[in-house]
C-alpha cells in the first residue's frame, strides 16, 4: 500500500482532503496505513489517526479467527469481526476514542475525528454498520468554503444525479 501511495503520489492529496475533514474508514491493513506509529517502521505511511499500532499482532495466517465485540456506538447488537493477521492497536493518544476491545481489553476498533479504523475485516462478515456510519459522516461533511447547505455527495457533484 505504501509504494502505491507513492507510486501514485497519492499521499499529499489524500492527508490534505482528510485535513479538510473528509471521512476515512480503514480497515486491517487500512488501520496500519492510518497509524501515527506503526512498531518497526520509521514513518509512517498517511499519519491520520494517533494510535500505535502493531503489524500480525495475532501470528501468522494460520491463527486468523473470528470472534463478536461490543461496539457501542452501533448499536447493542455485537460486531461479528473476522482477524486476518490483523494489527493490534496498542496505544491512542488523548483525541482518539476507543470504540472496541477484545475480552483480554486489546484495542480493536478506534475513531479520531473524521477517521474510523478496524483491526479486523466487518464486510467480510457482511457486517455494514460501520460503512453505513461512513456514509453518514460523508454525507453530513461539508466542504470548506461551500457553506452550509452544500453537503460532499460525490454522484451530485459529478453531475451524475440531477
Amino acid at each position: 500500500m505504501r509504494r502505491l501511495i507513492e507510486r501514485w503520489d497519492l499521499r499529499q492529496p489524500l492527508l490534505d482532503l482528510a485535513g479538510r475533514g473528509a471521512p476515512f474508514l480503514g480497515t486491517c491493513a487500512g488501520l496500519i496505513v492510518m497509524a501515527r506509529t506503526i512498531v518497526g517502521e520509521d514513518e509512517p505511511i498517511l499519519p491520520l489517526i494517533d494510535a500505535t499500532v502493531r503489524r500480525n499482532a495475532f501470528g501468522r495466517q494460520l491463527d486468523s479467527f473470528e470472534t463478536d465485540v461490543e461496539v457501542p456506538i452501533l448499536g447493542d447488537q455485537p460486531v461479528h469481526a473476522i482477524f486476518i493477521r490483523a494489527p493490534i492497536v496498542e496505544s491512542v493518544g488523548p483525541g482518539v476514542d476507543v470504540l472496541a476491545r477484545l475480552d483480554g481489553g486489546r484495542i480493536v476498533a478506534i475513531r479520531q475525528r473524521n477517521v474510523i479504523a478496524t483491526a479486523f475485516h466487518p464486510e467480510l462478515a457482511g457486517e455494514t454498520r460501520f460503512h453505513r456510519l461512513l456514509a453518514t459522516m460523508v454525507a453530513e461533511h461539508v466542504l470548506p468554503g461551500e457553506g452550509a447547505g452544500r453537503r460532499l455527495h460525490p454522484t451530485r457533484r459529478s453531475g451524475m444525479v440531477p
